[in-house]
């Protein structure tokens, strides 16, 4: 595993005020690392910042979607296209410095014995910068409510800084993926977990987005709820 072959997958979404700074701050930090912008039709002109960055740095993708389309259907095209184009890993990240880009050498060095790398805002006490407390407290109850009602023993199953192997790729059925919003990445974790793959967490510090709007809304919530009910349910039918 290493840096050359590993592809950091950013969905974006009206991110102007973000994407050239992280651009540039993954270039200075990983030269040779891979990346693949995946924008869901930003009218602000997200899109056109990353085809101006990609002028001068070859290892820089961009797939660009119409419309708002969902977390998890970015995550499912960028994951098919670095499967497609033979990457040994992926990470997924935000694009609005609310996940720290020099953590990712930590999450390619713990890929090297593990299949599934968690950024976990919790383990070994909660690190998170800038939360409203109403907001703090959902996502941690969230992670509770996962591990109660599916088993899954990760601290943090609802982040999105997460690093995932080859092997845990093609051995997942990316097509019977089927939450759309941030249940997502609690239904990849449950799947890789329950398939027996090594897992580990990494303490992360997470950061409340400084620029751009947060993304999170009542439907995105209450998806979460219903599909982690769904996850136990496929798995006690042996349909997951």
């Amino acid at each position: 595993m290493s840096i050359d072959k590993t592809v950091v997958i950013i969905p974006t979404y009206n991110e102007i005020a973000n994407i050239e700074k992280m651009l540039t701050t993954l270039d200075n930090l990983y030269p040779t690392l891979n990346i693949l912008i995946i924008d869901d039709g930003s009218p602000d002109g997200t899109a056109q910042v990353v085809k101006n960055f990609k002028e001068k740095k070859s290892n820089l993708f961009l797939m660009e979607r119409t419309g708002k389309l969902g977390l998890g259907t970015a995550y499912i095209k960028g994951f098919k296209w670095a499967l497609e184009n033979d990457y040994d890993a992926v990470i997924t990240m935000d694009c609005d410095f609310s996940h720290e880009p020099e953590a990712i050498a930590q999450f390619v060095e713990k890929l090297q014995t593990n299949d599934l790398v968690i950024g976990s805002r919790y383990i070994g006490g909660i690190r998170i910068i800038n939360w409203p407390m109403q907001r703090l407290l959902l996502s941690y109850f969230a992670s509770i409510y996962a591990r109660i009602v599916t088993g899954i023993p990760f601290t943090d199953s609802t982040g999105g800084f997460n690093a995932y192997s080859r092997k845990a790729l093609l051995a997942l059925n990316l097509d019977k993926i089927f939450s759309v919003g941030y249940a997502f990445q609690i239904e990849l974790k449950f799947k890789v977990w329950s398939l027996g793959l090594a897992c580990t967490e990494l303490p992360i510090t997470f950061f409340e987005r400084t620029e751009g709007a947060s993304k999170m809304s009542g439907n995105i919530i209450s998806e979460a709820v219903i599909n982690v009910f769904k996850l136990r349910i496929k798995k006690i039918l042996g349909t997951l």
